[in-house]
């Protein structure tokens, strides 16, 4: 009983993501993908984050073409009313924006225009890729991102099917210059096993730059928090470095 409880409550220190300190992917900007649908729930999840000891948020929306045509301009003007929101609530919290995007052939058009949000000053840019099948041109995006400065962080990894139990694609990517962003809740298996499996191989072969929450809605935040109760985030808070506290100021 007593190993129970030990189990339930987690140690002060590890009570929180605060070594973490911040937390670079997330869609808290209101109405402009699949993440919080208006300003109340985005400054209620900014508030349960800085609970959950987040001092910094760079929130990432969704660049798609065909689903998610946003632009810079939309995503900075939703950022400066997110930080006037925070403010306004009086809640502790560092706002900046980026974006997530898709590596299609618009993706490569603002790429030859240099025109990416980059995470911080040092040009991390957040991209994903298809869930279906892997892309033709990944390594050709990647070789020219890092020609023009940018420095790619492949979002989530683990959950893309067609590279489970393939160390050595893994392996290819980090080899072509290429950092990885975790999603906590993977570790915890919410976006099932074979996630979670993925999620374990990568961080036991220290393969993972970066923890992001990937934070959608509150029900996300609601899982972390469950998350962090259970002590099933004790082993890899304790264990594994991630360089979430050494990205660079970013730039909106």
């Amino acid at each position: 009983m007593r190993q129970f409880f030990s189990k339930l409550f987690s140690s002060p220190d590890l009570s929180d993501f605060s070594r973490l300190e911040t937390d670079m992917h997330s869609h808290l900007l209101p109405g402009i993908d699949d993440g919080v649908p208006d300003m109340a729930e985005a400054v209620e999840m900014v508030r349960a984050l800085n609970a959950l000891g987040y001092k910094r948020i760079i929130t990432t929306p969704h660049i798609m073409s065909e689903r998610y045509p946003n632009t810079a301009a939309d995503i900075k003007a939703k950022a400066t009313a997110l930080k006037e929101a925070v403010q306004k609530a009086e809640i502790p919290m560092e706002i900046h924006a980026a974006a997530e995007y898709f590596m299609d052939d618009h993706f490569g058009a603002l790429m030859d225009k240099e025109e990416l949000l980059t995470l911080d000053a040092e040009r991390h840019v957040l991209v994903e890729v298809s869930f279906l099948h892997a892309p033709l041109a990944m390594e050709k995006y990647l070789f020219e991102l890092q020609t023009k400065g940018y420095i790619p962080v492949l979002a989530h990894p683990e959950r893309y099917p067609y590279y489970h139990n393939k160390l050595n694609e893994y392996k290819a990517l980090k080899d072509a210059g290429c950092c990885f962003q975790l999603n906590i809740l993977s570790i915890t298996g919410h976006y099932g096993p074979d996630v979670q499996q993925a999620a374990q191989l990568l961080l036991k072969h220290k393969m993972v730059d970066y923890l992001g929450t990937d934070a959608h809605r509150m029900r996300h935040v609601q899982t972390l928090r469950a998350a962090l109760r259970s002590g099933h985030l004790e082993k890899t808070l304790t264990k594994y470095a991630f360089a979430n506290t050494r990205i660079g100021k970013p730039e909106s």
